[in-house]
Order: structure tokens, then C-alpha cells, then sequence
């Protein structure tokens, strides 16, 4: 099993992970960031949420940022203000023993006026979500002309969310020896569009199967039910887990209201999180779970990108997702940092073949039970 040093990480920022119990690196670390740390190649990454993308990128940017340059050095896209705001923070906590290297979380929902005050200090990273950095760019609030390395993370979620013309023209601001790295979980023609314009034939290719990323810590259970049995069902397992918390996921955002509204009527202490909601309305959900004032989150897959909260101890899901890869994103909410989790599945009859392909897929075991 390889260590950081073997990577070439440098000893101050090891101390930082060693703290943050992470001991070992993942299979996209182990593969990536030695290329990161020593060539001026493009990147293509193909890894689904839970592989350890950020400490992948991050390391190399950290540990290659001058910190003597009082410039905007990388710049780092996402799609949602809670990734933003996770990767940040995760870049704060891997520099707490090197240089001071500061980093600026950009994002919609929040005063503008603040973000441009903010970016008059030092900054040597910006995190910026795509229609943020725009306004901020319009406003000429900062300069990407010292930009050497411009990631694009979870890339495919940015273009549904219907950020093409956002991406294309920041690209296009940015020095065009500028180094690009992109992650994604899927390669949709729009992305394959956006590599072959702006990225270099000879691009660095790295793919983490999702069978290599599920969490040994999850129990995998599914449960089979008609439509109109599911709510009983929700009932008495969210009765069985007492003061324990979780993650209930839709996968539509009338779904996930309907359900909250169901179960606040109940008297559970619970909120929806989903693309309707206006930030300010997202923040207040969160910050009142991750204050456990909610005993549990119900949750569409886009909304919940991001969602980082310790000590959950199941996600059910109420709908299974569209894709294996939200799958793997769902579950990976719980079991963190050596926990154990539950991920159960209420699944219709003619859903079982979909819990079969997920089995052989991700190469994994669902145990049905009964309740």
C-alpha cells in the first residue's frame, strides 16, 4: 500500500492528512498526483463522487501554488455552492502546516459586493461556481491573466445544469497555456465538445471504475413494496432508528417536497433540500442538519452534491436514481471516516433487475429483508 511520500507530497502537507486521518491514497491519488505534481499535461478524469477527486487536484495546486506571486494563481469550477464551499474548506485544512496560501470560495446566493471585497485581499485560488465567476469577471472584480491551471469538477453536472456557455466563455478568458484539468462521472458529448475545443490532444486519461470506490463500511438492503405501501414502510424504519440520522432520497424535487411535507405532518424533524429552493432557503436547511435541529434530510441527487455531514448512519432510498453513479454518490453519504452505514432501497417488484445490475456492476451484495 503506497504512501503520500511516495507520491511526492511534501512532508507539511502529509502532517495535515495524517490529522485528518487520511493515511493511505486512493486509486485516482495514487494515479494522479505524481503526473499533477510534475508535468505541465492536461488531465482527463473519469471518477464519480467519493474517489477523493479533491485531495487528487489539490495537493498538486497547493503545493505548486508561489506564494510569493499576490495573484489569482488556479482557478477551480464546480457546480454548486455546497461543493464550493466543501472544497475550500477541505484546501484550508491540507495547508494548515505550509505557507499561507489563501483560498476564495465564489458562488450565486451571496452578497456580490462581500465576494468582490473579499478578492481585493490576497487570493492565490478561486473556487467559483460558473454564473458567479461571470458576474464577477463583467464587474472586473478579478483577473484571470495569471491563471497557470484551471479545473473543471463534476464537469457533467455543470453542463446539465445548462452552464455550457458559461464554461466555454471562461475558458476562453483564461491564458491558453494555462494547464486543464477536468473530472467527470460521465462523458456525454457535450464534455467530449468541451475537451476537444479547449483541451490538448494529448491530454493525460485516467478512468476509477465505480466498482472500485463503494465503501466496504455500507450495508446494502433493499426492500420490495407496492407504490402505496412505501410511506408505511418509511414510517416504521425511520420509528426503528430512534434519534439516528440519514439522508431520504427522491429523485424529483416534487417527490422530495410531497415526502418532507408527509413527514413533518408526522412530526418528524425534518426539512427537503432540492432545486427549488432559493440559497438562502438551502442554507437555513443545512445549517439547522448540520446543527441537528433535523433528524434527517430528504434529498434530490443534485441538491445533496456537496452534502458532507459527519456520523450519518443510513440513506434510504425512497426512489432508486437515475444512474449507478448517483447510487454510488447516495450511499457514500453514509459510513464515513471508518463508520459503519446502512443504505436500503424500497424498491417496486420490476426493480429488482435494477438492484441486480448494480450488484454486478459496482460488485456488491444486497441483502432483502423484510420488516
Amino acid at each position: 500500500m503506497k504512501h503520500f511520500k511516495d507520491l511526492g507530497v511534501n512532508d507539511v502537507f502529509i502532517k495535515a492528512l495524517n490529522e485528518l486521518s487520511i493515511k493511505h491514497p486512493t486509486e485516482i491519488q495514487e494515479q494522479v498526483i505524481p503526473r499533477l505534481l510534475n508535468t505541465e499535461s492536461d488531465l482527463i478524469g473519469q471518477a464519480q463522487t467519493g474517489t477523493g477527486k479533491t485531495a487528487a487536484f489539490g495537493l498538486p495546486i497547493l503545493q505548486n501554488t508561489d506564494v510569493k506571486l499576490k495573484e489569482i494563481q488556479t482557478l477551480v469550477l464546480c457546480p454548486t455552492r455546497e461543493l464550493g464551499q466543501q472544497i475550500a474548506k477541505q484546501f484550508f485544512k491540507f495547508t494548515k502546516y505550509s505557507d499561507r496560501i489563501f483560498t476564495e470560495a465564489v458562488y450565486g446566493g451571496e452578497k456580490i459586493d462581500r465576494q468582490i471585497n473579499a478578492l481585493k485581499r490576497t487570493t492565490h485560488i478561486v473556487v467559483a461556481t460558473p454564473g458567479r465567476l461571470i458576474d464577477l469577471l463583467q464587474r472586473k472584480a478579478l483577473s484571470l491573466s495569471h491563471v497557470n491551471t484551471i479545473v473543471l469538477d463534476e464537469a457533467d453536472e455543470m453542463l446539465s445544469m445548462g452552464f455550457k456557455k458559461e464554461l466555454n466563455s471562461i475558458l476562453n478568458h483564461i491564458p491558453s497555456s494555462s494547464k486543464k484539468w477536468l473530472f467527470s462521472a460521465t462523458m456525454p458529448v457535450s464534455i467530449r465538445e468541451i475537451i476537444n475545443h479547449h483541451m490538448s490532444k494529448e491530454a493525460y486519461k485516467v478512468q476509477i471504475n465505480a466498482k472500485n470506490i463503494v465503501n466496504e463500511n455500507i450495508e446494502h438492503q433493499y426492500f420490495v413494496c407496492d407504490e402505496k405501501q412505501k410511506f408505511n414502510i418509511l414510517n416504521e424504519f425511520l420509528k426503528s432508528k430512534n434519534k439516528q440520522r440519514g439522508i431520504v432520497f427522491c429523485r424529483t424535487k416534487k417527490s422530495a417536497k410531497d415526502l418532507a411535507e408527509q413527514l413533518i405532518t408526522k412530526k418528524y424533524a425534518t426539512d427537503a433540500i432540492h432545486g427549488d429552493l432559493q440559497q438562502k432557503e438551502r442554507d437555513k436547511v443545512m445549517r439547522a442538519f448540520k446543527n441537528k435541529h433535523l433528524q434527517f434530510l430528504v434529498a434530490t441527487d443534485i441538491a445533496a452534491r456537496g452534502i458532507d455531514v459527519a456520523s450519518l448512519s443510513y440513506i434510504l432510498h425512497y426512489e432508486l436514481p437515475e444512474s449507478v453513479e448517483y447510487y454510488t454518490h447516495r450511499s457514500g453519504r453514509t459510513a464515513r471516516a471508518g463508520r459503519r452505514g446502512l443504505s436500503l432501497a424500497l424498491i417496486r417488484e420490476y426493480e429488482r433487475k435494477k438492484i441486480a445490475s448494480y450488484e454486478k456492476f459496482l460488485e456488491i451484495k444486497f441483502k432483502r429483508i423484510k420488516y
